[in-house]
């Protein structure tokens, strides 16, 4: 793994987010950054506030409070710049499985304005890497789930985003399929020196990342490696040093066997 120099300018940039929706906080004072070749994890219970930080870090959303930056680009000040540099995979598929697998990232590429030349020979390269090419004239619907979230990570890369945005990538893949995907990420920070945040509820998707950064009821409670999340908690394994950072999971595991 290699991250970037200390010196360099951050890829993704969060600083002290806040959301509410109602009476109910969200997002509270989230700080976090991510540089270019950087694999980092975003771990956090299911209603820790992740999808909610990613549908502001992607423009869907806009925070009541705080700033967030994409290659020095403001997002609420100049959007179209900062999302010009990111690659998003949601968590919902967002794709359309009637058409080709070509058609799609054909499709995608002319949103971003590829020329032709330009977005033929990247969907080549993006459909040989994940291996398929030999399926680039299939419907979507067609493929297994891995392989339609590879045609969704494909179409993220077409533009070369500086920063790659995932979104619980692996929900409803089989082991083999998310530990794959899992690696084509990882290999993507290292080799395009992207930036890439990795936000999952799973312990074990964090184990190689370069810093993972705990996120429970709307705030970061940890932001650093894994090796140092576990000396903070003196904990013997990366899932109980999640539950140590993350005594909200706790309480409600405890109810539920109590209830």
């Amino acid at each position: 793994m290699s991250a970037q120099p200390s010196h360099a300018a951050p890829a993704l940039g969060c600083d002290a987010v806040r959301k509410a929706f109602g009476g109910r906080v969200a997002l509270d004072g989230v700080s976090l950054s991510v540089r270019r070749g950087e694999f980092v994890a975003l771990l956090g219970p299911n209603g820790a506030g992740k999808t909610t930080l990613f549908q502001i870090l992607s423009g869907l959303f806009v925070a009541d409070a705080g700033q967030v930056t994409v290659m020095g680009c403001d997002m609420r000040r100049d959007p179209v710049r900062a999302l010009a540099q990111l690659g998003i995979v949601f968590q919902q598929p967002a794709i359309d499985l009637d058409l080709p697998v070509l058609a799609n990232l054909r499709f995608h590429a002319d949103l971003h304005g590829l020329p032709r030349r330009v977005a033929a020979q990247r969907i080549a390269g993006l459909l040989q890497g994940f291996g398929l090419a030999a399926r680039a004239h299939a419907p979507v619907r067609e493929l297994s789930g891995g392989s339609r979230r590879k045609v969704e990570l494909a179409r993220a890369l077409l533009h070369e985003p500086a920063m790659l945005l995932l979104d619980e990538p692996t929900v409803g893949l089989d082991p083999a399929s998310r530990v794959q995907l899992l690696g084509e990420c990882r290999r993507l920070a290292r080799h395009a020196q992207a930036g890439v945040l990795w936000a999952t509820h799973l312990v074990q998707e964090v184990e190689q990342a370069d810093r993972v950064i705990v996120l429970d009821r709307g705030a970061v409670r940890f932001d650093g490696t894994p090796a140092a999340l576990l000396g903070a908690t003196a904990a013997a394994t990366l899932e109980a040093a999640f539950l140590a950072m993350t005594p909200s999971v706790v309480r409600t595991a405890q109810l539920e066997v109590t209830a």
